[in-house]
């Protein structure tokens, strides 16, 4: 919603005056959030109970009488009543703490840090996981997953920022009971995001520190691609609606920046040791591999496991999961590695490209949606499902120092380098870049998702059997947890950029008793 300008002081004064005196918020339900936040801005959020005008305070103190500025913004029935205001000329690296005021209305107070100036040498500290459902069984009230146990322990962290990649919430839930029914109108979807916003250990995370919000599929639809159509109780929906309803829904709920031409491709600088590369991973890419049955397996009738795995391979493990028997279509793997279908779009794919290898920034870090390495497992909707601009990626960025990919997604931690081969002729061939991806933070864990698909307890097999193994004898994960919530700790400095994956109580993740943490010294 647009800002209007600046409110004099006197006006401030009394406009805070009138606010209900009383320290609990009161007509905001659902707590307050800094998203998009850089050196001297920042997009401010809150979901009032009733529409009408309000105004964002905003000052360098908790009783806001230092620096104390204000605008006033718009609560509409069309927003579902929530209000957004982009504060400017904030000065770099400091604290600012906001709240939004109305008549007999005032919200919780939220506080965030600017980023540092891109000429300081700062550590910066930040955490960021995905997939989160707060759902409950039906007829039940507390979440079904979990509580908000990884948030909490994230807030516990005082990052400088934290970022939720991907899956904020689930319009196909996958709580037993609650599939149906899916949420595809921008209603349905609001509901889930104040289902979620419920859940005190989100509202407070969101309040403690800038907050990046990130889309991935479940905003829309499990697996989505605008290009293919879904289906809700079998009534046919288009992609290309599905798509707006989800962006306008996601939008409404999330301070993010946004735009027809760039989706929510953005770049975001933290001082002199740390730029951000959100890419945007569901705007502009083309229907999956799997779409139109083109790679069922014959004996499962559902999309093959392992369509791009050696034979030799899907042989073995075909005693545990006897459709891996069955050779793939030629058609399967001709459309997975097809070069005229598209991940990222052609603008997204060469802005991004151009700008990491061009950023001044000591450490480069992608925030990735889904992950970039290879391990096979149902690659449709993830990068191996579009092996030919995967290659494309990873051959431009290969060997480039100080880059990272982090990434959610997949329900698991899942450690390795984003090999641009690893099982295939002629052996593993590295990228020399790391690929971390967490989570989930409050959904069905890998493991689980693992055994519901092939039917049977193998999660275990399946890690210690072919996660684990090197090549060509397996993937050669050098870290796979598949079976926790968690998130990730990343700590950029002058010299190193650390990344810790932690469980629920904070701990750093471990597998088969050594450290999941990744480091990278900075290379000149």
């Amino acid at each position: 919603m647009r800002m209007h300008r600046l409110l004099p002081v006197a006006l401030i004064t009394l406009l805070l005056a009138a606010a209900p005196a009383a320290h609990a918020a009161r007509g905001f339900k659902y707590g307050v959030t800094a998203g998009e936040v850089k050196a001297s801005s920042a997009l401010l959020w809150g979901k009032a109970n009733k529409s009408g005008r309000y105004t964002i305070a905003v000052a360098r103190n908790r009783r806001f009488t230092k620096g104390l500025r204000a605008k006033v913004v718009r609560a509409r029935r069309s927003h579902d009543n929530t209000v957004q205001g982009r504060v400017t000329r904030l000065k770099p690296g400091k604290r600012y703490f906001f709240r939004f005021t109305g008549r007999r209305a005032r919200s919780a107070v939220g506080t965030f840090v600017t980023a540092p100036k891109s000429s300081r040498s700062k550590t910066i500290r930040f955490g960021w996981t995905g997939d989160q459902d707060f759902n409950s069984r039906p007829g039940q009230k507390q979440p079904y997953w979990n509580n908000g146990t990884v948030l909490r322990q994230m807030m516990r962290e005082r990052n400088a920022f934290n970022i939720m990649l991907g899956d904020t919430i689930y319009s196909d839930s996958e709580v037993p009971g609650r599939l149906h029914p899916i949420a595809t109108t921008v209603k349905r979807k609001w509901a889930k995001y104040k289902i979620n916003l419920r859940n005190s250990a989100l509202r407070a995370l969101r309040a403690s520190a800038g907050y990046y919000s990130h889309w991935d599929d479940h905003e829309f639809v499990n697996d989505f691609s605008p290009k293919e159509n879904s289906f809700d109780n079998n009534v046919n929906i288009k992609g290309s609606t599905l798509y707006k309803r989800g962006v306008k829904a996601f939008r409404d709920y999330a301070p993010v920046s946004y735009s027809k031409r760039n989706g929510i491709y953005r770049r975001v600088r933290w001082g002199k040791n740390l730029e951000l590369f959100f890419l945007d991973e569901r705007s502009f890419r083309s229907a999956n591999a799997d779409a139109n049955h083109v790679c069922d397996n014959p004996q499962s009738h559902e999309p093959d496991l392992a369509p791009t795995a050696p034979q030799s391979l899907r042989t073995v493990f075909s005693l545990a999961v006897p459709s891996l028997a069955q050779p793939v279509s030629q058609q399967c793997l001709n459309t997975i590695r097809d070069p005229n279908r598209t991940y990222l779009g052609k603008r997204q794919l060469n802005r991004f490209l151009s700008a990491v290898k061009s950023s001044k920034a000591r450490f480069k870090v992608v925030m990735n949606e889904l992950p970039i390495q290879q391990y096979y497992i149902l690659p449709y909707d993830r990068w191996e499902g579009f092996e030919a601009e995967r290659q494309q990626v990873l051959r431009s960025l290969k060997g480039m120092k100080n880059l990272i990919f982090l990434t959610t997604d997949v329900h698991a931690t899942l450690i390795n380098d984003a090999r641009i081969q690893t099982l295939e002729q002629g052996g593993p061939e590295n990228s020399g870049i790391m690929d971390v991806t967490v989570g989930p933070s409050a959904t069905a864990n890998f493991a689980l998702e693992i055994d519901g698909a092939t039917g049977s307890n193998s999660s275990q097999a399946v890690d210690t059997g072919f996660l684990t193994p090197p090549p060509p004898a397996g993937v050669g994960m050098f870290c796979s947890v598949l079976d926790q919530f968690s998130y990730g700790e990343v700590t950029a400095t002058a010299t190193k950029l650390t990344v810790t994956p932690k469980d629920t109580n904070g701990q750093p993740l471990s597998d088969n008793g050594h450290s999941c943490e990744v480091s990278l010294t900075y290379s000149p």
